[in-house]
C-alpha cells in the first residue's frame, strides 16, 4: 500500500504549491489526505468515488456522537421515531446502496470476463467472501456492509486527527519539529520514503506515541459485558455497556507524573514498555488484546510517510488565528480546524 500513499500524499503537497507564507487549514487538508489513501488502498477507487460515502458518514457520526450518552426508553422506537432516528436511518440506507452498488460494478466485472477475480485489495476479499460457496466461510450483506462502513470511517477519521494533533505540536515545539526532520533527512535524503527507512524513525515514532497519549483520535473504548465479571469491588452484569476512557489513563498523573500534560516526546525513547513502567493498560490508543485495532500499521505507515513527505519539503509554524478547542465527536477533533504557516526549506 506504500506507493498508493505516496502517490494521494504528492497529491497534497501539489495543492500546497505557492502557498509558502499564507495560512494553510490542515485539519481539512488531511482530511482530503486520509480520504484518497482508505479509497485508493482499501476500495481501488479515488476519493472523488466515495465522496458520497464520506459525506454520509460525517453526518452519521456527528447524529451518534450527540446521542450516545442519552438514556433511551426501551420499545419506544418501535411506536414513534425522532427526527434524528429517521435522519439516521436515511443515512444508513444511503450507504449500504452505496456499498451495493462498488460490490455490483466488482461481481458484473467478472461476470462479464472483464475480471477474472474481485479484485486482492480490501472490498475484493469481502466480495469474495459474500460469493463464497461455503456457508461457513460466507460473509452476511449486513456483515459486508459494516466492515465497509468500519474501515472507511476507521481508515479516514483516525488518521485525519491524528496528523492534524501531530502537526500542531510539531509548530509550536520547534525543537522536536527539528529532531524529526533531521532524522528524516538522514534515512531518506530528498527521495520519498520506503519501507525499510520508516522502520528505522526512532524520534517520529516516539512524537507519534505522545501525541496518540494527550490527543489520541479516541478517548473512550466502549465495550459490551459478555458474562457477569468483577472488577475490583464492581460486579458488572452481563449484556451492559461499558466505556472505558483511555484518555483517563492516558493523563493519569499517578502513571506518568506531574508533567502529564505537557508534551514530552522523550518519555517513549525506551519504548511504551519502559514509558508505561510495565503497566499494558496505561497506554492503548489503538486498544488492547485480541480486538486491538487491525489498521494500527496502516494508520502509523500512512502517518510517518505524510510527515516525512511534509517535513523533506517544509517548516511548520502555528498560525495566530488558531484557536485551541478539542472536541469529542467520536473522534477527537479540533472544533474549529488546525491553522499553520509553512516556509518552504532552503534547500527544497
Amino acid at each position: 500500500m506504500t506507493p498508493a500513499i505516496i502517490v494521494s500524499v504528492e497529491t497534497m503537497l501539489e495543492r500546497w504549491k505557492g502557498q509558502e507564507g499564507k495560512e494553510i487549514e490542515v485539519y481539512n487538508e488531511f482530511r482530503l489526505l486520509t480520504s484518497e489513501v482508505i479509497s485508493r488502498t482499501a476500495f481501488g477507487s479515488n476519493y472523488l468515488e466515495g465522496e458520497k460515502i464520506f459525506a454520509m458518514l460525517n453526518k452519521l457520526t456527528i447524529l451518534v456522537s450527540q446521542n450516545i450518552s442519552k438514556t433511551k426508553i426501551p420499545f419506544i422506537n418501535k411506536l414513534w421515531k425522532s427526527a434524528e432516528m429517521l435522519e439516521s436511518e436515511k443515512l444508513e440506507k444511503g450507504i449500504q446502496d452505496y456499498v451495493m452498488e462498488m460490490i455490483k460494478k466488482r461481481e458484473d466485472k467478472v461476470v462479464s470476463g472483464e475480471a477474472d477475480s474481485f479484485g486482492n485489495d480490501f472490498l475484493g476479499l469481502l466480495v469474495n467472501a459474500y460469493n463464497d460457496l461455503d456457508d461457513k466461510n460466507r460473509v452476511s450483506l449486513e456483515d459486508l456492509v459494516g466492515e465497509c462502513k468500519t474501515i472507511y470511517f476507521a481508515g479516514q477519521e483516525t488518521v485525519n486527527s491524528l496528523l492534524a494533533w501531530i502537526v500542531l505540536h510539531l509548530a509550536i515545539h520547534g525543537d522536536w519539529q527539528e529532531k524529526a526532520r533531521r532524522e528524516v533527512i538522514d534515512i531518506f535524503g530528498n527521495q520519498n520514503p520506503h519501507l525499510e527507512g520508516i522502520a528505522k524513525l526512532k524520534i517520529m515514532t516516539m512524537i507519534i506515541n505522545e501525541t496518540l497519549r494527550l490527543y489520541g483520535p479516541s478517548n473512550g473504548l466502549p465495550r459490551t459485558v459478555a458474562r457477569e465479571v468483577q472488577l475490583g469491588k464492581l460486579v458488572l452484569p452481563a449484556n451492559i455497556d461499558v466505556l472505558s476512557l483511555n484518555i483517563g489513563l492516558h493523563r493519569d498523573p499517578h502513571l506518568w507524573g506531574d508533567d502529564v500534560h505537557l508534551f514530552k516526546p522523550e518519555r517513549f525513547a525506551e519504548g511504551i514498555a519502559k514509558a508505561t513502567n510495565y503497566t499494558a493498560a496505561a497506554f492503548f490508543p489503538f486498544g488492547l488484546g485480541p480486538r486491538s485495532c487491525v489498521g494500527m500499521t496502516l494508520a502509523t505507515i500512512e502517518t510517518k510517510i505524510a510527515l516525512s513527505m511534509i517535513l523533506q519539503r517544509y517548516t511548520i509554524t502555528i498560525s495566530p488565528a488558531y484557536v485551541h478547542s478539542p472536541i469529542p465527536i467520536l473522534t477527537i477533533r479540533p472544533r474549529h480546524g488546525i491553522q499553520i504557516i509553512l516556509e518552504l526549506l532552503h534547500s527544497c
